[in-house]
């Protein structure tokens, strides 16, 4: 995909991204804008708003969490099916989080902040296609099932402060899934399904590199402020995430990303 020649600037492009619909669509805007920087055909601006919300495609249904249907034992395809399909729809959503942070908080940022989370946009981007492509190997495919709304409600809730964005989606959000993927992996194993397993495990190699580049600018950011990162962290976790931190924690992938039992000990529930 080749950008329109007028999308000359980090912001419209990021823009771009978020208000593309189409799921494959999405991934392709993603792709080629990353590209574009990686190119140095993108002007390091800031010129354009970032939507309220991104644009979504008819499908799939979006739903409160409460009123998901619940996806059943992992042995059934159906479930298992159920489970992909709810992970490519954070991987669709966690697309439109990695632009909206650059093009809503990068200006103040060195470039290097936008090189680091146009590589993270891209490898959502990829992240989506990997599930979608397993979906339709067992006969499915995203938007087939519905899905919750509440994954941008972290984007909503931080939508002012570039400190609250990196504690809450990967430090928080993203860091919780090294907790749980590893299961997840084994429950996928334990019944045959080699091949969803191995993707899962390279899904979650790069969720690592993530967590660590939230950790690293964050970490960056309040030290350049002269606060602790640790407990500003606290602060910003109590204040803006609706939801427990809760255990057990993936310590040493964790701690990989440089996200050390510092920062969540004080907040285990």
């Amino acid at each position: 995909m080749i950008l329109p020649a007028a999308i000359d600037s980090v912001g419209a492009a990021c823009a771009h991204v978020l208000l593309t619909p189409d799921p494959r669509g999405k991934l392709m805007a993603a792709r080629a804008v990353a590209r574009a920087w990686r190119l140095g055909r993108l002007t390091h601006r800031f010129d354009t708003p970032m939507p309220d919300r991104p644009a979504r495609p008819d499908a799939p249904e979006l739903l409160p969490p409460n009123k998901m249907p619940r996806r059943g034992k992992i042995g059934s395809e159906r479930a298992r099916i159920a489970m992909l399909h709810a992970l490519a729809h954070i991987e669709f959503v966690a697309i439109d989080l990695a632009f909206d942070l650059i093009g809503r908080f990068g200006g103040p940022f060195p470039t290097d902040f936008t090189s680091d989370w146009m590589r993270i946009g891209a490898e959502e981007a990829m992240h989506f296609a990997l599930l979608d492509r397993r979906l339709r190997q067992m006969g499915s495919f995203y938007g087939a099932l519905p899905a919750h709304d509440g994954l941008w409600q972290a984007a909503t809730e931080t939508a002012g402060d570039a400190l609250a964005r990196l504690a809450i989606v990967p430090m928080v959000l993203e860091a919780r899934a090294l907790d749980i993927t590893p299961a997840t992996i084994e429950r996928f194993e334990s019944v045959g399904d080699s091949a969803s397993a191995r993707m899962l495990g390279r899904i979650m190699t790069d969720e690592i590199r993530h967590v660590a580049a939230g950790t690293k600018w964050f970490c960056a950011t309040t030290e350049g402020m002269g606060l602790s990162p640790a407990h500003h962290y606290q602060i910003l976790v109590k204040r803006h995430f609706r939801g427990p931190v809760k255990p057990p924690f993936n310590d040493s992938a964790r701690r990989q990303a440089g996200l050390t039992r510092d920062f969540y000990d004080a907040l285990a529930t």
